[in-house]
């Protein structure tokens, strides 16, 4: 068995994706790098088949039809041999240094009789123009290099967040969680680290600048403008993520609550990104979307409209809508992110 398994979900990615797999070469044959190719129409493939020639045993490239990012994201974990598994983006890298980190802290987890759930490490937004680059860093809810169930964890500020850039998941829980990411739909990094956390049990936090996130193409999935064109994926996820975590029977009190403001944000994102795209449709989604919140899990639903969150978002006139989206550009720059 593999220490740790990538996967690399490849989408017409020739243009970045060998810096990605170049810096994940660096972990050696504990790891195996899976690159997976989702039907990709330029160079993708044979360049994936090239790495698997020049690096066996470690690189293995695996062809589908194109399924989108969660389709792609299930296929590695199907693949996977790992103890522990990540998913890297074809236009992210990692850092050598914190990887020879992540990769000890490993070695230790694989060989233990009830190996960690969860290793979470720092990401860096890197983003284009931006002259210092955000970290996303945990050392203030998390007790570094610990290993620790939810009563040690400690108070997630504002806008910081466990993400797909800061996981690693132990491969069994991913697979006994019921994890499965919809088809053809973006965004469902959210549902990756969300579903499999109501089962996670013991935490093992690293404080290094791990994963660097590139975040500034035209045409990415973040960009707010794209965001906005395929808002009724993010209301799908955001209507699963509800479905698929009954946050009402999380026992433990600090997990269930970090939980609720992870979803609280996610259906603020929601609600903002219908507000700024102006549109009478759109504000009639946004209705839609805490009418459906409101029928399917009233619990959550008055948590969220009773909080400040929940109130701003769902101003009605246009006054209290323009001071929703400056509040949200507030948090931009805040936080660093899109």
């Amino acid at each position: 068995m593999k220490l740790l398994s990538i996967a690399v979900p490849c989408y017409n990615s020739q243009g970045y994706m060998q810096h990605c797999v170049d810096t994940l070469l660096a972990g050696g044959d504990e790891v195996e790098i899976l690159i997976v190719n989702d039907g990709s129409s330029d160079n993708t493939a044979a360049i994936a088949e090239e790495y698997a020639e020049k690096y066996p045993g470690i690189v293995r490239a695996i062809h589908q039809e194109n399924g989108g990012h969660g389709a792609a994201v299930m296929a590695g974990l199907r693949n996977a041999t790992g103890c522990y598994f990540k998913v890297v983006d074809s236009d992210d890298w990692v850092d050598e240094e914190a990887y020879a980190r992540i990769l000890n802290a490993l070695r230790g987890f694989a060989g233990s009789e009830k190996p960690v759930d969860l290793v979470v490490s720092n990401f860096v937004y890197d983003k284009v123009g931006a002259r210092h680059k955000k970290v996303m860093r945990y050392d203030r809810a998390l007790p570094e290099q610990q290993v620790i169930g939810w009563d040690k964890v400690g108070r997630f500020r504002k806008g910081q967040y466990i993400l797909m850039h800061s996981v690693i998941y132990r491969t069994q829980l991913l697979r006994d969680s019921g994890l499965d990411l919809p088809r053809h739909t973006f965004y469902v990094d959210n549902l990756f680290v969300y579903v499999p956390m109501q089962h996670v049990k013991s935490i093992y936090y690293i404080n290094v600048d791990f994963y660097h996130y590139f975040i500034g193409r035209g045409d990415q999935s973040v960009n707010e403008s794209v965001m906005i064109k395929r808002i009724d994926q993010q209301i799908k996820v955001n209507k699963l993520m509800q479905q698929q975590v009954d946050l009402k029977t999380v026992k433990n009190e600090r997990q269930r609550q970090y939980l609720y403001n992870y979803f609280e944000i996610i259906t603020v994102v929601s609600s903002i990104l219908l507000i700024r795209s102006g549109t009478k449709e759109n504000l009639a989604k946004k209705q839609e979307l805490w009418d459906y919140l409101k029928q399917n899990d009233p619990w959550v639903y008055y948590r969220l409209r009773r909080g400040i969150m929940g109130q701003v978002m769902n101003f009605q006139s246009p006054t209290g809508r323009a001071f929703a989206v400056t509040a949200y550009k507030i948090s931009q720059k805040i936080f660093g992110f899109n």
